[in-house]
């Protein structure tokens, strides 16, 4: 089986986080800046197999899209662009930051580990990822 890779986008930073071949296991994988994100992915692909990109969805706390769903659709384009093969998957993103922070809360971090933007962003996307496979098994 090939890995699914998914994205919780920001303008700053794009946390990414990948499955195991046998899409049992979420996990962070790396931070990168939006610019470098298409660059980094062709080079990933070219060592691993990637079957689905998941994109958190960033939705407003009444279900309308938020205020950077624009920036989301274009690193959609942008992805479909480069990867016309790969599907896409959308996935609600609603609290996934604030889960995010919680969970690095608990890990025992010192507390300038915990601060780590870098670190946010990839158990956001890592979170993103656990829900869709959660929600998309057989």
């Amino acid at each position: 089986m090939a890995r699914i890779l998914a994205f919780d986008y920001g303008t700053k930073r794009i946390g990414i986080a990948v499955t195991d071949p046998l899409q049992i296991i979420a996990t962070g994988l790396d931070t990168v800046h939006p610019k470098n994100a298409i660059e980094y992915i062709k080079k990933y692909l070219l060592a691993e197999q990637v079957e689905a990109f998941v994109l958190g969805d960033p939705k407003q706390m009444d279900g309308s899209d938020s205020d950077s769903k624009q920036h989301v659709k274009g690193f959609s384009t942008l992805l479909k662009k480069a990867f016309p093969t790969i599907p896409q998957h959308w996935v609600d993103e609603r609290f996934t930051s604030k889960m995010a922070h919680q969970a690095i809360m608990q890990s025992g971090l010192k507390k300038t580990d915990r601060q780590n933007k870098d670190r946010v962003d990839t158990v956001a996307a890592t979170i993103i990822l656990q829900y869709f496979m959660e929600t998309h098994r057989l």
